[in-house]
């Protein structure tokens, strides 16, 4: 029988847990799920890339007696209403990671990031922005978002109360939240706090590379093709009862030749201004929670903005 996951990274996205799944996955004492984002807990969502119980235990059957810590990091976990309380019945004791950011960052990140993965089809942000209300109801996306409340920017970056929600379910004592200024600030330092929770030693590690900085396709008809080809590859392995996750990499590497990085482009004074009155309340309560002074996320430095 596969170990089953003790900890997870359960968002929020565009916050860091890419870079810090991928530290965890070289400590020799820190087992990762080989696939990011399984979404397997999180029922209310349409996200979910394992169909049965049975694969995603599969996701951690080479995970070895000098493996202390198991884990996986699905982003869904946290905005969800009903993944952590589905977690708590089926593996109790399991240890939560939250990593938040400022909301308004967040928010154009997360915008950016589903243009770039072809859910999101409003290339301006602002546009995207409003029509939040329209895709909490399912209204004004795409064929290619399989879950229109993902584009609900409004909601999604509200982690104050998304946190606040975690905490009534599970004992503060069982969740360690990293802020990512700090991350971005003193990587390291930030690490070792990791790795105390998890209660495996020190690995030496110093460097700490970025993973997913603001990125493009360079020719999204390649994209489309490569997302029918991978949709068709995976009902067929379910056909066949072959894992989801077992494939050539082919298709990975030729996505990976479609993408370039670039600057992500400025807001403008005026919609800073109205983001920030939006969370206002939302980061005030983030700030309560952790015990620490947000009000630098709420300022709107004019010589910052253009």
């Amino acid at each position: 029988m596969s170990k089953r996951p003790n900890f997870f990274i359960i968002g929020a996205p565009k916050c860091g847990t890419t870079s810090l799944a991928r530290w965890l996955a070289e400590h020799p004492n820190v087992y990762m799920s080989p696939m990011k984002e399984p979404h397997f807990f999180c029922s209310d969502f349409n996200v979910a890339l394992i169909p049965n119980q049975a694969e995603y235990y599969r996701l951690f059957r080479k995970a070895g007696d000098q493996h202390i810590a198991i884990g996986e990091a699905s982003t869904s976990y946290l905005y969800s209403q009903v993944a952590v309380p589905r977690i708590e019945q089926e593996l109790p004791g399991s240890k939560y990671i939250v990593m938040v950011r400022n909301p308004v960052e967040m928010a154009v990140s997360l915008h950016e990031e589903f243009l770039f993965l072809g859910a999101e089809h409003i290339r301006d942000f602002e546009t995207a922005w409003r029509l939040s209300p329209e895709r909490r109801a399912g209204r004004m996306v795409n064929r290619w978002c399989s879950e229109p409340r993902w584009l609900d920017y409004q909601s999604v970056c509200r982690l104050g109360e998304q946190l606040e929600r975690l905490f009534s379910v599970v004992p503060r004592e069982r969740v360690l939240v990293l802020v990512l200024d700090d991350l971005k600030e003193n990587p390291r330092r930030e690490y070792l706090k990791v790795l105390d929770f998890l209660g495996v030693s020190d690995d030496g590690r110093q460097e700490f590379p970025v993973k997913n900085p603001a990125k493009e396709r360079r020719w999204p008809g390649l994209y489309i093709g490569i997302r029918l080809i991978g949709r068709a590859s995976r009902k067929m392995k379910q056909l066949l009862g072959i894992p989801t996750n077992r494939g050539t990499g082919i298709l990975k590497a030729m996505s990976n030749i479609n993408v370039r990085y670039r600057p992500r482009p400025p807001l403008s004074m005026q919609l800073r201004k109205e983001l920030i009155e939006y969370f206002r309340a939302d980061v005030e309560k983030l700030s309560r929670l952790i015990d620490r002074d947000l009000n630098h996320w709420l300022s709107c430095p004019e010589e910052a903005i253009t």
